[in-house]
């Protein structure tokens, strides 16, 4: 069903419509139109963690004083001109209002149409309100947050009864530093304000506030290029000058690399980094500067992996031997590739991650450039010709205690079968 041509024909009869496909889902009757798959996949989530569709669940607000804290720390801040220029003018002509969540779903920023406002005020849409997926069901900033990409969300296509009377088109915003979630941008309004053209607005704004995310790295960088280059000039042998993410704005004597990994809490002396080994590591004025040592084997015996995936929106991988302990952050790709490696510890070709990730086993490229990303920080311990864990490597898993619960943001067909009956390896 074709939700946002019906809605832009017949507002009314696309409501109607909706409700009737709600109901007949959550009570388990035969459903006379399937629910797009976004929004089934949300209902199932819904369904599996126990949320009650007919009652008004509202987590306490922030107080002022903890939003203002939040605002000050938070990315979204940078780019809220950007997101004020392209959406709030039209929203407040289409009787919409403009909602800035960050990654916890709390409400920090939200303005628009005054009618509308008060409107949200009913739904518990308010400042430092908690509007994630899995408190208030599904909507359109916490299933943005859950699913990584824009959603729409119209009429009865919330989970929560209370919120059949509302419209909303979220999209996700992301640091372009290291793929983390910053939060959600959200337009949302009464019912008869649904326009099929709203979510390509939001997310082309959102788009518009992560290029400005970028710009600003971007001169960040040429910022700490400027220190690194006496830094250099006077050095001799290999360096390179990276930011706090590991993103390279200087190298002397070595092949430039874009960027590299980083430990979570790096600090002075040597360490070992994964794709430079040995290295001697010193602060700079908005980064650090790493100086390898002489050429030596990587350390692998007795080494540890352990792929944390037991959250719904942050995963990582620790990694544990003779050099020490690092911990990097995944995206949600690679947090999909390197369960799947787990969990077939013998290897997988390109073409069969290709099959588990996307069920089309001619997407190689796509897999080959994913796999390329993650050798950066972890070419030590992953062969390949088949993709695969280093043999002498111990690797654990660490999983949700609700197997439904693992990677919710992936439609990959592998992941969908592994999540019934979950099973460490």
């Amino acid at each position: 069903m074709d939700v946002t041509h019906l809605a832009a024909v017949d507002t009314t009869r696309a409501a109607r419509v909706l409700s009737e496909v709600r109901s007949a889902r959550l009570s388990g009757r035969r459903v006379p139109v399937p629910p797009r798959p976004v929004i089934e996949q949300s209902w199932e989530r819904m369904l599996r963690s126990g949320v009650d569709p007919e009652r008004d669940v509202r987590a306490d607000p922030l107080s002022r004083e903890e939003v203002q804290r939040r605002r000050e720390t938070s990315a979204l801040r940078h780019v809220l001109p950007v997101l004020r220029e392209g959406l709030l003018a039209a929203a407040d002509v289409a009787h919409h209002i403009m909602v800035v969540a960050d990654e916890d779903g709390r409400v920090l920023w939200r303005e628009g149409s005054a009618p509308v406002l008060r409107r949200a005020d009913g739904l518990g849409f308010e400042l430092g309100a908690d509007w994630r997926e899995s408190v208030v069901g599904t909507n359109g900033v916490g299933t943005p947050a859950v699913v990584r990409r824009p959603v729409q969300v119209f009429a009865s296509e919330h989970f929560a009864r209370s919120q059949a009377g509302w419209t909303c088109a979220g999209a996700p915003l992301t640091d372009p530093r290291d793929g983390r979630l910053l939060g959600v941008v959200d337009v949302s309004g009464p019912l008869e304000t649904m326009h099929p053209a709203t979510l390509s607005w939001v997310d082309s704004v959102a788009k518009l506030a992560e290029a400005r995310l970028r710009e600003m790295h971007l001169d960040s960088l040429e910022r700490l290029r400027a220190v690194a280059a006496p830094v250099l000039a006077r050095l001799g042998g290999r360096a390179l000058v990276v930011d706090p993410h590991g993103w390279t704005a200087a190298v002397s004597g070595m092949p430039y690399t874009r960027r590299v990994a980083l430990p979570k809490s790096l600090s002075a002396g040597p360490r070992w980094l994964p794709a430079l080994g040995l290295c001697a590591v010193e602060p700079l004025a908005g980064g650090w500067l790493l100086r390898p040592a002489a050429e030596e084997p990587v350390p692998r015996g007795g080494t540890r992996i352990v792929l944390d995936l037991r959250h719904s929106r942050r995963w990582s991988v620790e990694v544990s031997g003779g050099a020490g302990t690092w911990t990097r952050e995944l995206s949600p790709r690679h947090a999909e590739l390197l369960y799947l490696l787990a969990v077939h510890r013998s290897g997988r070709s390109a073409s069969g991650l290709a099959a588990d990730v996307f069920g089309d086993p001619e997407r190689t490229v796509t897999v080959r450039a994913e796999m390329s990303r993650v050798r950066r920080y972890l070419g030590a311990f992953l062969e390949h010709r088949p993709y695969r864990f280093a043999e002498d490597a111990e690797v654990e898993v660490l999983l949700p205690d609700d197997p439904g619960g693992l990677l919710p943001h992936s439609t990959a067909p592998a992941v969908a079968r592994l999540r019934p009956s979950v099973v460490a390896p």
